[in-house]
């Protein structure tokens, strides 16, 4: 499985260090920069120590985020893994469907551009993570305030006005909740973006849609996405407004097969974490590998991550791998390997079924950034 992360996991300069010395990453990156209007002013920010438009505003955040989950992905596929099945957080789920050949990359741009747009024009607002359940915090709610993601057991994300927003952190903190803000300038996910939504319908359904080549789960309806969702424009028009429901979306798929591999594809490893923490993986009965390293470390620490993950897939899959051997040194093939099958790359194919990983399940705020994005 390869899972996408969404807002919040964005940080200066994410995935820099394989910008130029992998060459797979470059081109994939490059091609979808060049599918947005902007992409040049993107790229200049993106590497920039002063970028013009701050990295956590929409502008900036969502687009970056979309292209280098794509790029990743492509990369892991042009490497030879082939995953059985994908889920992106958020925006991640929009980067899942152009690889999954839902959207075209040029019309997936296109959309993700036109949700931006909307975006910006939206109400300021922000977005809260809790170390604690969304049952737990029912309390705490307002019209306003609301769940926005379930991303484990005990890690929550709410999302609203920035003034009532803050108004139910401090509420929180007093009755001794664990709080951090994600890095978002805009409440995604919450009624704040009923707008959004509504004006977002036409594009997608004026845009051609093709039933997943790759399974895709949704982290919206926490079922698979089948033709009859993919086809549906308000499915997509209404992520910026739907919760994003990240753990029953994991836990299904861990709980679908034994010895599930979860390839992280994209900045940080806060899904990772999140996965780690899964009964299944903590009793052995699968593995998390994170393309990029927890934090910013510059060039060095990005590429020594990727080979490192490069290098633990091909042993997991090297029962595996064709006759012909690796390509360029990354795994080539993504059969069942050793009693395992392949999931998200080439290794232990899924993670194994058991139940949600109790309260381990999340414990740290600072080791889990990603937070949902549309």
């Amino acid at each position: 499985m390869v899972m996408f992360p969404g807002q919040g996991s964005q940080h200066p300069r994410m995935a820099w260090g394989l910008y130029g010395s992998e060459p797979r990453f470059t081109a994939a990156l490059d091609e979808v920069l060049a599918a947005f209007d902007d992409g040049d002013a993107m790229r200049r920010d993106w590497l920039s120590d002063d970028p013009r438009v701050p990295l956590d505003h929409v502008t900036r955040s969502q687009p970056l985020l979309f292209a280098l989950d794509y790029a990743l992905g492509r990369t892991l596929m042009d490497y030879g893994v082939r995953p059985w099945v994908m889920l992106g957080h958020s925006i991640g789920e929009m980067a899942a469907s152009v690889l999954g050949g839902v959207f075209t990359l040029r019309d997936g741009a296109r959309l993700v551009q036109e949700r931006i747009r909307l975006l910006a024009e939206a109400p300021p607002g922000g977005m809260l993570a809790v170390s604690a359940s969304a049952a737990s915090l029912e309390e705490a709610l307002t019209d306003e305030v609301v769940v926005a993601a379930v991303n484990a057991p005990r890690q929550t994300i709410l999302a609203g006005p920035s003034g009532p927003l803050a108004e139910v952190a401090e509420r929180l903190r007093r009755d001794g909740f664990v709080c951090a803000p994600v890095p978002a300038m805009t409440a995604f996910h919450s009624p704040m973006l009923a707008g959004v939504a509504s004006a977002a319908v036409d594009g997608f359904a004026a845009t051609p849609v093709r039933a997943p080549r790759i399974p895709l789960r949704s982290c919206y309806t926490a079922a698979p996405l089948t033709r009859e969702t993919a086809a549906d424009p308000d499915y997509w028009a209404g992520h910026p407004v739907r919760p994003v429901l990240f753990w029953p979306a994991l836990d299904a798929v861990l709980s679908a097969r034994d010895d599930v591999v979860c390839v992280e594809a994209g900045p940080g490893q806060g899904l990772s974490t999140i996965a780690r923490r899964h009964r299944a993986v903590r009793a052995g009965r699968g593995e998390v590998v994170a393309l990029l390293p927890a934090r910013a470390g510059g060039p060095e620490a990005d590429r020594a991550a990727f080979d490192a993950a490069l290098e633990r897939l091909s042993a997991l899959s090297s029962t595996a791998l064709s006759a012909t051997g690796p390509t360029a040194g990354g795994p080539t093939a993504t059969g069942p390997t050793a009693g395992r099958s392949t999931a998200g790359g080439p290794g232990p194919g899924d993670l194994a079924a058991g139940d949600a990983g109790g309260d381990e399940a999340d414990r740290d705020l600072d080791d889990h950034r990603p937070a949902p994005a549309p």
